[in-house]
């Protein structure tokens, strides 16, 4: 078992800096418009040939309310009319790609997100997977992970029986904060016992796991009062949690700036309310899986980690990072190989696109040599938390210290303020580093020189 983490509020100070969270190397902000639909198509083509299993993301934007804090694309409106003309396009689109694979590569992984998935009327959502289920090998033995992220509000135990039905086994719930004051601050009024609600429908109709998010740093919260947020999620034992820093960029994301800067708390109670929600999951035997996620000692995430099967990719943490992802919807992305592409951002240019039967392919990235070796050094150090040169040196022919020589004085320097262990063939990520590794991995990030730091959330 890996050791607990340390909290070292000096170390934090020192390294705490934006940066990437490294859901893909290189980032997404690294796409450009020299990818098409035509790399794609290249690529679903290597796919096919090689018959790999496949992993789906399916984006929903549609959402009923705004939540003031939200940085996710999506569409704020009342008329549920919007989600037919949306879902005959996408209908579509999983047409357009699924002629391109092999029907025996099986489908691994199913994640619908948002947005709101269940914006969908019950009907809408039979339609679509149904659409899903003629064009791709879905598996029916539930022995999938196929997850769908749900608003306690905008569900029930015939929403919760309906997914049943349709073979979700995995939820996720956004809760963010249970305190009213807080809810009213980013307009998103759930009660406790709606949410617990949802969470009995899923334990009594065997979803196979449980997640819910949280985020620190709203405003109104306090230590004490997000304290009491923690202690209500506990009791509800969720299999995973993920505890999220709110990074306030009113400038990119135009809900934000209905939040008052002066209702936000203080970076040192931000700080304070990490390190007593990291104590009390602690000690309620929730493992820090790393980058704000827990989960129990018994859930796949932590015995993934365990057996250095644990992968990162736009999914978060995924026991699936061997299967090639298609994201399907607006601004989705995929990873097939070595290729990153991500459809349209806006839906009326998404719509469009597919109504002219062309793919939305609209900008992404293909991955050359340097941009693998890094990818495979940042995820394992984010994954496992430790990497041996060897790996690294034998799968791509090179000399560990000489490659990465420019950041070798970085290296020592975190060496000697212990967040890792530099040897000669390894480093460890030390407990006081856990929270830490963005820091670690920026060193390998090849891009971040001249980049805007103000792109990213902050590492704490």
């Amino acid at each position: 078992m890996l050791d607990n983490i340390r909290w070292d509020a000096d170390l934090i100070r020192c390294y705490d800096t934006p940066g990437p969270r490294y859901t893909s190397y290189p980032t997404a902000v690294q796409f450009n418009h020299k990818v098409g639909p035509c790399d794609l198509l290249q690529a679903l083509d290597g796919s096919r040939k090689a018959r790999r299993p496949l992993s789906l993301y399916v984006h929903v934007p549609f959402c009923a309310n705004v939540c003031y804090y939200c940085a996710c694309n999506k569409v704020v409106t009342k008329d549920r009319g919007r989600a037919l003309p949306y879902l005959e396009r996408l209908e579509r689109e999983i047409e357009l790609i699924a002629c391109h694979l092999d029907p025996r590569q099986k489908i691994e992984q199913l994640h619908f997100g948002g947005g709101t998935p269940t914006f969908l009327s019950h009907d809408e959502l039979r339609r679509l997977m149904g659409h899903l289920r003629k064009h791709f090998n879905l598996l029916d033995d539930d022995s999938g992970d196929y997850g769908i992220e749900i608003d306690p509000r905008e569900a029930d135990w015939s929403t919760m029986g309906l997914l049943r039905e349709l073979g979700f086994n995995r939820v996720s719930l956004g809760v963010q904060d249970f305190d009213p004051a807080v809810q009213r601050a980013v307009n998103r009024l759930q009660s406790l016992e709606e949410t617990r609600a949802i969470i009995e429908a899923a334990r009594t109709l065997q979803y196979r796991s449980l997640n819910l998010d949280l985020i620190y740093g709203l405003p109104k919260q306090t230590p004490s009062s997000f304290a009491r947020t923690v202690d209500q999620v506990i009791a509800l034992q969720p299999d995973r949690l993920s505890v999220f820093n709110y990074a306030h960029l009113p400038e990119r994301f135009m809900p934000q700036r209905r939040i008052r800067s002066e209702d936000l708390p203080s970076p040192a109670q931000k700080l304070d309310m990490l390190q007593r929600s990291i104590e009390q999951l602690s000690a309620a035997g929730y493992r820090y899986i790393g980058m704000d996620h827990f989960a129990l000692p018994d859930d796949e995430l932590a015995i993934a980690q365990e057996d250095s099967r644990l992968q990162r990719n736009f999914q978060g943490y995924t026991t699936h990072g061997h299967c090639d992802l298609i994201g399907l919807g607006v601004s989705a992305i995929s990873q097939i190989g070595d290729l990153y592409c991500q459809n349209a951002v806006q839906i009326a240019e998404y719509q469009a696109t597919l109504g002219q039967n062309l793919l939305a392919t609209q900008r992404g990235l293909v991955c050359d040599r340097d941009d693998r070796i890094r990818r495979a050094v940042i995820q394992q150090l984010i994954c496992q938390f430790e990497l041996d040169f060897a790996s690294i040196e034998s799968r791509f022919t090179i000399e560990f210290r000489g490659y990465f020589a420019s950041i070798w004085p970085h290296l020592q320097r975190m060496h000697q303020d212990r967040l890792i262990a530099l040897g000669d063939s390894r480093i460890d990520v030390l407990p006081a580093g856990r929270l830490l590794v963005r820091s670690l991995c920026m060193l390998f990030d090849h891009y971040l020189v001249g980049q805007n730091p103000q792109r990213f959330s902050r590492v704490i």
